[in-house]
């Protein structure tokens, strides 16, 4: 290890360290924790097993936590008297679980390699593992994030997409990030497992655009299958499959919105909309293309960053409690 390196390392480490000045990088835990990736992929196992639907909702952490300002764990953060942070925000509350899975991720490696791992880097191995162990494509991650010392609420709000969403609003969102068509389509593949509420699909169903008819893209027979589901003043918080293999990581999410059977707006429309739907028909075609493209998508959100100063948290859902002073600023 070079000395420049050795000593950007000890500065992370130390909680002292700007985001922006640390260069992600594969086997970023090399020397320091080389057993991070794999505890973080055994403890992904564990809880898949005991709850199957948390590969899909630890999954979500990448892109709920990423969009908000970079990929520094902000998601993670509990309230505290000084600030509102986004676990509250309107498209988490009720919506984002699985937090326990990060917390016990973060236990069994402060065991092995205390002060070690950010939490921010953790979303990042454990939405991988997610993926890979629902038979989906596995990859290189780059690592070296560092943790936020603080949530905005308010810049969740005003980024993560409603799943009323069209494909329109979110081509432009993306290319904020500098994301393309592509990446929107194959980065929204990670429907391919999971499951969402009814709360999210009601105005499909009976009140599309304020007609106060069902929307027309939704097949028949699916939406009589979703008129069952999701009846009209009924339990809203009722869940449903995103697509018709909702435990394994597949290209058949592609297949269900060209037959009309996506049951997000936010999904059905990516293969309504010219522009998208040419790469919706791509991937439904042709998995390992949807595959590559999903993990291209998944390299470059995972590079996204604030350049704020962070630290490595020993408590993911709260910053640490000792000062942190910054010593090198971006």
């Amino acid at each position: 290890m070079s000395p420049l390196l050795a000593a950007l390392l000890l500065l992370v480490y130390m909680g002292l360290i700007s985001a922006s000045t640390v260069l992600l990088r594969p086997g970023f835990y090399d020397e320091t924790c080389p057993e991070a990736e794999f505890i973080v992929k055994d403890a992904m196992r564990r809880n898949m097993i005991r709850e199957p639907r948390s590969a899909a909702s630890v999954m979500r952490f990448q892109f709920h936590d990423c969009f908000v300002n970079g990929c520094d764990a902000s998601v993670l953060l509990d309230d505290t008297p000084n600030m509102l942070g986004e676990k509250l925000a309107l498209s988490n509350i009720d919506s984002l679980r699985s937090y326990e899975v990060i917390d016990e991720v973060k236990e069994d490696l402060e065991k092995v390699c205390p002060g070690t791992v950010s939490c921010a880097d953790i979303i990042i191995m454990a939405s991988r593992a997610a993926v890979v162990l629902s038979g989906g494509p596995d990859w290189d991650v780059k690592l070296g994030r560092v943790d936020s010392l603080t949530a905005s609420q308010e810049d969740s709000n005003n980024i993560i997409p409603s799943p009323r969403a069209n494909a329109s609003f979110l081509i432009d969102l993306f290319e904020r990030f500098n994301l393309s068509v592509k990446d929107l389509v194959a980065l929204s593949g990670s429907h391919s497992i999971g499951q969402a509420r009814c709360f999210s699909i009601v105005f499909r169903l009976y009140n599309q655009s304020g007609s106060g008819r069902p929307d027309p893209t939704i097949e028949t027979k699916y939406r009589e299958k979703l008129n069952r589901l999701c009846p009209l003043g009924g339990d809203e918080n009722v869940t449903g499959d995103l697509d018709a293999t909702p435990t394994t990581f597949d290209n058949r999410y592609f297949k269900d919105l060209v037959a009309g059977r996506g049951f997000l707006n936010s999904d059905q429309t990516l293969y309504t909309f010219p522009e998208t739907r040419k790469y919706v028909t791509l991937f439904s075609k042709n998995q390992k293309a949807f595959f590559r493209a999903f993990v291209e998508g998944m390299i470059k959100m995972g590079d996204l960053q604030s350049g704020r100063p962070g630290e490595i948290r020993s408590n993911c859902r709260m910053a640490n409690s000792r000062p942190v002073r910054v010593l090198m600023e971006s």
